[in-house]
């Protein structure tokens, strides 16, 4: 998988002086709302002593990864939109305000996005996590700059028919069903860290970073030869799709990525019967 870089429109408007555009590797060059006397991120980096003690307002990319939020340059990503990296130096942010990021970029691992911040910028550090920051921002306010959209897709909660058992069941009481072979429907997931069967999936309008929504199980085994039957990621760096699945379910216990799911499906990997595409790509 390669780095997709999103940069801010600050290194835009810094570097060449022109109109305010946000560019996104793959996308189109977006409009940004803004003021004349908005500051952008290399402004911050370039002349800290400049702005050191004042109130500021400032446009730069947001990351949260593990709790450290941060203001930077840009984000870079895989091709799946995790392991999301700040570009240049990033910028500690105290007390960033959770409702802002309500419609930024969330493909897992981390949140992130375009943002306009308001607050005291200070210089000098240390600061932040492990003192590992030399700039920070005491932030009063924030707002989003994009507005990311997200489209949701998932199974009925109803019987899928004689002789198979409903996700929503095999959640519900996993005793029951443990050891035997089940046939069920949802939507299968995966991303490289995740391997589940899922009540839905949430993707971003154009299709990227999808999400495991709703009830879900770990399930291992998925045949290879039908993952190319569903919806892929650039170079393949994630499947997702509504799929009929048979094999081993396995209740009680502490399955799959941290132990965080209570049962799983184990399919057969050399029968592609095993598992059955039940929609067509999108």
């Amino acid at each position: 998988m390669y780095h997709h870089i999103r940069r801010i429109p600050g290194m835009v408007i810094a570097l060449v002086a022109s109109a305010i555009l946000v560019a996104c590797t793959g996308g189109s060059p977006l409009s940004l709302p803004g003021s004349p006397s908005s500051l952008y991120v290399p402004d911050l980096l370039d002349r800290p002593q400049e702005f050191n003690g004042k109130d500021i307002t400032v446009s730069g990319a947001y990351l949260n990864r593990y709790g450290r939020e941060v203001l930077a340059l840009g984000v870079s990503t895989l091709d799946n939109g995790l392991d999301a990296q700040p570009l240049g130096e990033p910028i500690w942010l105290e007390g960033f305000p959770q409702e802002a990021t309500a419609e930024l970029h969330r493909p897992g691992d981390a949140v992130y996005g375009f943002v306009r911040v308001k607050g005291r910028f200070e210089t000098g550090g240390p600061f932040g996590a492990e003192n590992a920051y030399r700039h920070r921002i005491v932030v009063a306010s924030a707002e989003p700059i994009e507005r990311v959209r997200r489209q949701e897709y998932r199974i009925d909660n109803r019987p899928p028919g004689e002789g198979k058992v409903s996700l929503f069941d095999l959640v519900a009481d996993p005793a029951r069903y443990n050891g035997q072979t089940v046939t069920t429907q949802g939507y299968y997931f995966w991303n490289s860290l995740i391997y589940v069967l899922a009540e839905g999936v949430s993707t971003e309008e154009d299709g990227s970073s999808p999400q495991p929504i709703g009830k879900m199980i770990w399930m291992e085994g998925f045949p290879p030869s039908v993952s190319g039957e569903l919806n892929l990621g650039p170079n393949n760096s994630f499947v997702w799709g509504r799929v009929e699945v048979t094999g081993l379910f396995q209740g009680g216990g502490n399955f799959g990525k941290d132990g965080a799911y209570p049962a799983q499906l184990l399919l057969d990997p050399n029968n592609p019967g095993s598992a059955r595409p039940l929609d067509p790509k999108r």
